[in-house]
């Protein structure tokens, strides 16, 4: 199911490459694919994998009928405005983004009229991204798979594991674009739990470094990762360091629990790339009229050891049916 939802994102991006649109008109033979993310290339090889093989599987293919156009910003956002007008200046065809709100953002401050196909994790309306979910408008389209919005369940399954914890720690990066929403979802959902919240913030590797020193003199009994582009670049980190200092963690994309993590609570980030675009709008003559895709399925991922020293016992499971 996966793969064909793959295919339909990737057309989309096609009918996007092949409008009208007035502004390209002097747009060479060989049509440029801008791939615009707020990550690494180092950590995401399986997006850029996935993203090719949809190319391909579309008669698609980098060097021999196109060209795809790489730009990391390797969790440091403020690099973000430059690479999208990179993009623009080539000029790209249409710019693909990956990595959340900021890739998106910065490259629909770029353009106007350049397509733009986003993958983000919040709702594309309230940063005005697009007019609507329905009807996107403007020349941005894509899908959300709203994993931004689930740091309050992250915290009640975090809870089902340190069950006489009064205090969880939630691991914030202030950079983010949702840092305060996720804050504030954060704090409502602990008071209906009678937890109190302790905020970590980091937005470099030494503070993430100062961050679990921290956690760790405050004797912190779990923590919470905050969901963005920047801690992604850097999950092996986090991971090695919720384990050295024994903190039962969890996170948003199961490749924190591949790579040795806890427990993770939301989308494959894989699925960024293959979520559900309906047919119509890869067949839309009008871009305004292609609704965009919301991902409602999570899924919970765990190993099956706790932390060294940690009291807690996690799960045994190893994935839980999707949940909406």
């Amino acid at each position: 199911m996966f793969d064909k939802r793959r295919r339909e994102f990737i057309t989309l991006l096609g009918m996007a490459a092949a409008l009208p649109l007035a502004a390209r008109a002097q747009q060479p033979a060989m049509p440029v694919i801008g791939y615009l993310s707020a990550r690494s290339r180092e950590d995401t090889p399986h997006l850029i994998a996935a993203f090719q093989r949809g190319l391909a599987e579309n008669d698609y293919v980098d060097g021999r009928n196109g060209a795809i156009e790489y730009r990391f910003a390797l969790g440091q956002y403020d690099k973000l405005p430059a690479m999208a007008n990179e993009l623009v200046r080539l000029p790209a065809t249409v710019i693909a983004t990956t990595g959340g709100e900021p890739s998106a953002l910065a490259a629909k401050a770029a353009t106007s009229s350049i397509p733009i196909v986003f993958a983000i994790g919040s709702d594309p309306v309230k940063h005005g991204l697009t007019a609507s979910i329905n009807r996107p408008g403007g020349n941005a389209t894509g899908i959300t798979s709203l994993t931004n919005e689930m740091e309050p369940k992250r915290l009640g399954l975090l809870r089902e594991v340190v069950p006489h914890a009064h205090t969880i720690g939630f691991l914030l990066n202030p950079s983010f674009t949702q840092a305060e929403s996720q804050l504030a979802d954060m704090q409502q959902a602990a008071r209906a739990m009678n937890l109190a919240i302790t905020v970590f913030r980091a937005n470099t590797d030494q503070e993430i470094d100062a961050a679990f020193e921290a956690i760790a003199q405050q004797r912190v009994p779990a923590l919470v990762v905050g969901a963005n582009p920047f801690f992604d670049t850097r999950r092996k980190k986090l991971v090695a360091l919720a384990a050295r200092n024994a903190v039962p963690a969890i996170y948003h994309f199961r490749e924190y629990a591949d790579d040795g993590g806890l427990m993770s609570y939301g989308l494959n980030s894989c699925i960024g790339w293959s979520a559900s675009i309906p047919v119509k709008c890869s067949r839309a003559r009008n871009r305004a009229n292609c609704r965009l895709c919301k991902q409602p399925n999570s899924s919970l991922s765990s190993i099956s050891r706790p932390p060294r020293r940690s009291a807690s016992k996690s799960p045994t499971i190893c994935s839980h049916s999707p949940t909406r």
